[in-house]
């Protein structure tokens, strides 16, 4: 026998890939896993093929095509008033969760506390423990989510070395506003605290709410790593395209991993891309398209007895199951597969704590025949 010493013991099989197979087993209505059930635009299919066509087949540069990180640098600029240099302060990488996993692996080292707020996506726990960094949790609670800063300040130590936001937030659907923006720069001024902020979800978000973007605040922008996704807002996540952007200084850091890392990412979607992106209005359209999403879910869902929880962006819709069962989250999530036909993820899975408040998540950017179905099922509970 070989003896291996796992360097993640407690970690298992995703509660993503759990429920994916449990909906296929029972072939259930796939509601739990974030992607979308619908094609991309027909024109971004076109761009790609033609990219291959055209010779775009062999290995792009380690940080990106630069047609593509420069159409990014000016989106920023654009939206945010931020400049980002596009030979040495944005790379191209393979999703958002490999631009997480090299941004913490690049940075945090064994003894470094790194605080997140829970729940939180499910990569940055186990890949701080990778590293032999100390996730300090700061527990949100249902049903709105708001982070008390004062109680965050309580958590820091002499070891915090990164802070990671999510906004909007995945799976709560909430975000981030300006005076939790105003505390976080208060927290960390004249501090080393480096800020990793997850921003796939920046261009899904509702009700006029502008995206409290890192690269808003100057005082954040200097310390801080932006990951982005280019999977969420072109519905195509799985060709697992994104960015990262930081100061020079970080960003020679991050690429230094990210080269033996991946090294580089896929050249004709790259390519596909950054010519869609220099005709295409998606930066304008998306919001629009995903609320219309979100509404139109929302008002199914008031056919049934779950408790709506708010939802100001993302492509997530979690629901309160109080008034249905007493069960665990995970069992009620289990048991909606297996008698209903309908997949969700139990919002404890993001917790290190499995905190249940019995709330579960669902993916509502889905055509709205799918969502249609799976409220039919739903409401029979």
């Amino acid at each position: 026998m070989i003896n291996i010493n796992s360097k993640l013991p407690a970690v298992g099989t995703t509660i993503f890939t759990v429920m994916s197979k449990l909906a296929a087993d029972h072939q259930a209505i796939n509601l739990s896993q974030g992607f979308p059930d619908y094609d991309p635009d027909p024109q971004l299919l076109a761009e790609i093929s033609q990219a291959m066509k055209t010779g775009f087949n062999q290995y792009a540069p380690m940080a990106g095509l630069p047609l593509l990180r420069e159409l990014i640098s000016e989106k920023i600029e654009s939206l945010y008033g931020t400049k980002y240099h596009p030979e040495t302060e944005v790379t191209v990488t393979a999703g958002g969760t490999q631009a997480i996993f090299t941004a913490i692996n690049t940075f945090i080292s064994a003894g470094d506390e790194v605080i997140v707020f829970e729940p939180a996506y499910d990569c940055y726990a186990p890949t701080i423990k990778l590293l032999g960094g100390l996730v300090k949790p700061f527990e949100l609670q249902a049903p709105d989510y708001k982070i008390d800063w004062e109680m965050v300040k309580k958590l820091f130590s002499a070891n915090t070395k990164m802070i990671i936001i999510n906004t909007p937030h995945n799976p709560t659907g909430s975000i981030l506003r300006k005076p939790d923006i105003e505390a976080l720069i208060k927290l960390t001024k004249d501090t080393d605290i480096l800020i990793l902020s997850d921003e796939v979800y920046e261009h899904i978000i509702f009700d006029g709410e502008q995206h409290q973007s890192v690269a808003l605040y100057p005082e954040l922008a200097e310390r801080s790593l932006i990951v982005a996704s280019f999977g969420k807002l072109l519905h195509a996540t799985g060709w697992k395209v994104g960015y990262c952007l930081a100061p020079e200084k970080l960003m020679s850091e991050f690429r230094k991993i990210h080269q033996f890392n991946v090294f580089s990412v896929n050249t004709p979607m790259q390519a596909g891309i950054a010519n869609y992106l220099k005709s295409s209005h998606v930066y304008q359209e998306i919001p629009v398209f995903f609320q219309q999403k979100r509404d139109y879910f929302q008002e199914l869902l008031k056919q049934t007895r779950f408790e709506l929880l708010p939802c100001k962006g993302s492509y997530f819709q979690c629901v309160g199951f109080r008034n249905i069962s007493e069960e665990k989250d995970t069992d009620f999530a289990k048991r909606l597969v297996s008698t209903l036909g309908v997949a969700a993820i139990p919002v404890s899975a993001f917790y290190t704590k499995k905190i249940d408040n019995q709330v579960i998540r669902f993916c509502f950017a889905k055509e709205d025949s799918t969502l249609e179905k799976a409220v039919n099922k739903l409401i029979k509970l």
